[in-house]
Order: structure tokens, then sequence, then C-alpha cells
């Protein structure tokens, strides 16, 4: 009887349920979503949570090992890498966030696009998305850096711009499945515009994958962040961020390596959770799992 009762209540549940259950079950989604709200809130609150400015130097500290008074030790200069680390979570998780939602915006609208309109729209559009993907992302990061100077602002953008591509292909691939099912076509019967076909019949139940891998390219963001800053081409210093950390490091790597693995244990705790919650997003939206 308890066995029945309980699938009675599972099959009640609706898809978004779920869909909810499913995710909240995959522990490695959830380890992933704590470490990023932490890593949120030390971003948000670290003037008040660093012990030390991250800009301020200690000659006399150089260098020096992990204490008590600096859990992560000090860098080349004596600044306190703990705080340098608080700080460069802003950076990293501006420019992930950021550039992704500029990314995903722009491939939505370009692959929602060639999917509806089909024809000489979408081999245009379909040739720019070849083109750019054809490109090594990193040399083309290089080289518009170069370009326009190394910023905050100008990484976002730069980013933002160059990895839009790959959302555009997946959603193009779902709107060419969507456009010609009955709800579409009964909206485009009744007089229904295409901007409001797509944006209200289409897109939403598009970006599904989207939304996967999103989550998934966060954490890549970050590394080609951190690798634009290594080579001096990303965050200007002394603006705290984990790739100029590790830049600095470099150097010392054999005297002091606990100035290069502090931020590079950060970029990995942090790529891991966001690939962790990509996973658990993928098992939850997998249509063999509706069932």
């Amino acid at each position: 009887m308890s066995n029945q009762l309980a699938e009675d209540g599972k099959k009640r549940l609706t898809p978004r349920q779920r869909t909810i259950r499913r995710f909240t079950s995959h522990k490695g989604a959830l380890f992933g979503i704590a470490f990023i709200v932490l890593l949120i809130v030390v971003a948000l609150t670290a003037q008040w949570l660093a012990p030390y400015d991250p800009n301020r130097t200690n000659l006399k500290l150089r260098g020096a090992s992990p204490s008590w008074a600096h859990p992560f030790g000090n860098d080349d200069i004596g600044r306190d890498i703990l705080s340098r680390i608080m700080f460069g979570a802003r950076v990293a998780l501006l420019v992930g966030i950021s550039s992704t939602t500029i990314a995903v915006s722009i491939g939505v609208l370009v692959g929602s696009m060639a999917g509806y309109f089909g024809g000489w729209v979408d081999v245009v559009l379909s040739r720019l998305i070849d083109t750019l993907m054809a490109f090594p992302i990193l040399a083309l990061l290089l080289t518009l850096s170069a370009l326009l100077g190394p910023s905050l602002r100008n990484v976002i953008i730069i980013v933002g711009v160059t990895f839009w591509a790959s959302y555009a292909r997946v959603i193009r691939a779902e709107v060419l499945s969507l456009r010609e099912r009955d709800y579409v076509l009964a909206a485009r019967s009744s007089g229904a515009s295409d901007r409001r076909i797509i944006l209200r019949h289409i897109v939403p139940n598009a970006i599904g994958p989207v939304i996967i891998l999103a989550s998934l390219a966060i954490g890549g963001v970050i590394i080609f962040e951190s690798a634009l800053s290594f080579l001096g081409m990303g965050i200007s210093r002394p603006t705290p961020s984990w790739g100029t950390m590790l830049s600095d490091g470099r150097e010392y790597i054999r005297n002091y390596p606990h100035i290069a693995i502090a931020p590079g244990l950060a970029i990995s705790f942090t790529v891991l959770a966001f690939n962790l919650i990509g996973d658990g997003l993928r098992d939850a939206l997998d249509p063999r799992e509706r069932s």
C-alpha cells in the first residue's frame, strides 16, 4: 500500500517538480551551488571580510610562507594572498557571468533567426557561425585584447563577443525542430508576428540545452580570463585577478610555490563547481529522464 501511495505521489508531480527533484538529488550539483554561493558572498563582502588591503605591500614579508596572520602567505612584494584571492573572486565571477550572458544573448538571437527564417538568412548566419568557430579562441582573444587594450570592461566584451557561436549552433538546431510544431503553426495562423512567435513560443522551449551549455562554459570563460591576465593582456595591475596572481608567482615557483598554488586552486575549484552544476542541470533536463 505504501509503495502504491509513493508511486501515485510520484505520478502527480509536475514536470517542473520532477526536474527540481532530480537536480536536488545530484550531490555534485549541490556542492557546486554551495561553493558558488559562498564565493559570491565572499566577492560581495570582500572589503569587510578580507583581513588586509589587497594592494598593500610589506617588503619585510616578501614571499613569506603561510602563517596564522597570513593563512595563504604573501606574494613577491609582500601583499596578503588571501585578501587578493577574495578580491580576485569579484573579477572571476564578473567576467564569467557577464561574458557568458553576452555570449548567450547573441547566440540565442543569431541561432533563433537562422533556424526560424531559414533560406538565405540561415546560409549567411550559419557561415558566420562556422567562420567564428574556425578561429582558435585564445588567438582571437589575444588579438582583440591587443587591439582594445587590457581592462576589465574590454575583457568582458571580448570574451562575450567571441564565445557566442556554440550557443547559436545549439539554438539553431533546436529551432529547426520546433518551428513546424503544431503550436507554432497555430500561432502563425492566428496572425502572431515572427518576433512574438520566436520570443514567446520557440525560444522558451529551446533554451534548455543552452542553459546547460552556459553553466558548463562559465568555468571555461574564467580559465580564458585567467589566461589573458596571465599573459598580461587581461586585467590591468594592480587590480587583483587570479590570472595575474599566477603570472606573479611564475618566476618564484621554486622558492615560493604558494604564490601560484593559491590562485591555481581557486581557479580549479571554481571551474569544478560550475562544471558540477552543469552536470546536474544536464541530468535534470535530460528528456530521457522524464519518467
